[in-house]
């Protein structure tokens, strides 16, 4: 009996988490527009082994 009961409740709780994961999204978020980029730009640094020691 313990056994039947366990493995019904592990079903439900991976079938459960299976269709929250499937299901379309429920985030409610306003649309935006892209917005631009008002920052600096980046410019890659390349270490050598010497600029740890």
């Amino acid at each position: 009996m313990f056994v039947l009961r366990f493995l019904q409740q592990t079903m439900q709780y991976i079938s459960e988490a299976a269709s929250e994961i499937f299901s379309p999204n429920h985030d409610d978020y306003p649309i935006i527009e892209i917005q631009p980029f008002t920052g600096e730009s980046f410019k890659k640094q390349h270490f050598g082994v010497s600029d740890f020691n």
